[in-house]
């Protein structure tokens, strides 16, 4: 098995605990209501703290697949939310797991910082290309881009 990581960081005009809160402890409830592409986030074993399982499905276009997310650790008093996901029809055969550690942080101007490293490990002796590495950069910006519309378009959702 081989593990392959890299370090990204997006920044977001939004607080860091709305940010936070709407990423991590709110995701299951959130997420689904605002993204088209994922049409369910199921909760398959926990209670939200870590060790909770989710099965999250996405559709795009006629294809539908999903993965599972295991909650490795979550701390709303320091903004971090560590997670993995494995399994499921969403993760490419070639990855054992993905594991995400992401932390929140103040940012300029009232806004805040995510910072994020991901680790992809591997089956057998199969390469991660930087190609995976941009994609993830551009798919975690856009994301937090998204949500940080909503909540700027939401004030009183705290």
């Amino acid at each position: 098995m081989g593990v392959f990581s890299h370090d990204f960081a997006t920044y977001s005009l939004v607080a860091p605990s709305r940010l936070y809160k709407a990423m991590a402890s709110d995701f299951h409830n959130l997420l689904p209501k605002i993204v088209d592409a994922i049409q369910s986030v199921e909760t398959i074993e926990g209670n939200g703290a870590a060790g909770t399982i989710l099965k999250v499905t996405l559709v795009e276009g006629d294809r539908s697949r999903y993965s599972f997310h295991k909650i490795e650790a979550i701390d709303e008093i320091n903004l971090i939310y560590n997670y993995s996901v494995f399994g499921g029809t969403g993760l490419p055969n070639i990855w054992e797991k993905i594991t995400f550690e992401t932390i929140v942080l103040e940012g300029p101007n009232g806004g805040s910082i995510r910072n994020t490293k991901v680790k992809y490990f591997t089956k057998g002796d199969a390469e991660i290309n930087e190609e995976v590495f941009k994609n993830d950069k551009i798919r975690a910006d856009g994301l937090v881009k998204f949500i940080e519309g909503y909540l700027l378009e939401n004030p009183d959702y705290e």
